[in-house]
C-alpha cells in the first residue's frame, strides 16, 4: 500500500497565529502516527512562519515512523538536515518567500547543484527525493543527479480532476512509467485530497508515498484527526 506522510505545517501555522503552544505540534505528530500515518513531513522556511527550526529538532526523537523534511537546499537548510538526519529529505526549487511549492525542478539546468547536495545527504545515510513535474525528459535528468526518488508535483492533476479525471492523470501515468524505467522511487504531493487520491494511486504506477497536509488538516476540522487519517488510509487501499 502507498504510505501516507502527514505534513503538519498547517498545525504549526495555527499555533503561530495565536502564540503559545496550542495546538501542540509535537504531540500532534505523536498522535498522527498513533492514528496510523506512516510518516511525518515538515517544510521549515527561513521566516519560520509555520514549522520552526526548534520544532524540527524536537520532532526528531518523536517521529518513529518516517521523518521527511522538505525545503530548498540553501546552507541553513542543509545544515539543519545534516544535524537532524531524517529518513528522507525532499528538495524543492521554490525560493524562501514562496507561499507554497508550485513547480518542480529543472533538473537539467540544476543538475550539478542537485548532485552535490544529494551526495552530501547520501553520505549521511539520508534518502533523497526531488520535487518534479511530469516531463519524462526532466525525469531522466533527475535520475542523473543520483537521487533515489522523485516527488511528483500533483497540483495540475488536482486542478483538472473534477473536469476529466482520466485526462488529468494521464501525464502522471507517463511520468510514473518514466520514473520506474529510470530506476527511481516515486512519491507524490500537493493538493491531493480524499476525493482525488484513490484515482491517482490506482492509475499511477508504483507510488510509494504521498505527502498530504492542507487538505487533511482541513478535513480534520470536520471529522477529527484520528478519523481523518483513517479516511485517507482507506483511500490509499
Amino acid at each position: 500500500m502507498t504510505r501516507l506522510s502527514v505534513n503538519i505545517n498547517k498545525l504549526a501555522t495555527l499555533r503561530n497565529a495565536r502564540g503559545g503552544n496550542n495546538p501542540d505540534v509535537l504531540q500532534w505528530a505523536v498522535d498522527i502516527q498513533r492514528f496510523g500515518a506512516q510518516g511525518i513531513t515538515v517544510h521549515p522556511r527561513p521566516d519560520e512562519r509555520h514549522i520552526r527550526r526548534s520544532d524540527v529538532l524536537a520532532l526528531r526523537p518523536l517521529v518513529t515512523t518516517e521523518f521527511n523534511i522538505e525545503g530548498y537546499p540553501g546552507k541553513e537548510f542543509i545544515d539543519l538536515v545534516l544535524q537532524v538526519r531524517p529518513e528522507q529529505v525532499t528538495l524543492v526549487p521554490d525560493p524562501p518567500e514562496a507561499l507554497t511549492s508550485n513547480a518542480g525542478w529543472d533538473a537539467r539546468a540544476n543538475k550539478q547543484l542537485l548532485r552535490e547536495v544529494i551526495a552530501r545527504f547520501q553520505d549521511a545515510g539520508i534518502r533523497t527525493s526531488i520535487f518534479m513535474g511530469t516531463d519524462p525528459e526532466q525525469i531522466a535528468h533527475a535520475a542523473e543527479t543520483g537521487t533515489e526518488r522523485i516527488e511528483l508535483y500533483t497540483e495540475p492533476y488536482a486542478a483538472g480532476f473534477d473536469t476529466d479525471r482520466d485526462a488529468a492523470v494521464a501525464a502522471f501515468v507517463t511520468a510514473g512509467e518514466a520514473a520506474r524505467d529510470a530506476g527511481l522511487g516515486l512519491n507524490a504531493g500537493h493538493d491531493l485530497d480524499r476525493h482525488n487520491l484513490a484515482h491517482f494511486v490506482a492509475n499511477v504506477p508504483n507510488v510509494l508515498e504521498v505527502s498530504i497536509g492542507h487538505a487533511l488538516v482541513c478535513d480534520a476540522l470536520t471529522f477529527g484527526m484520528e478519523n481523518t487519517v483513517q479516511l485517507y488510509l482507506r483511500e490509499l487501499r
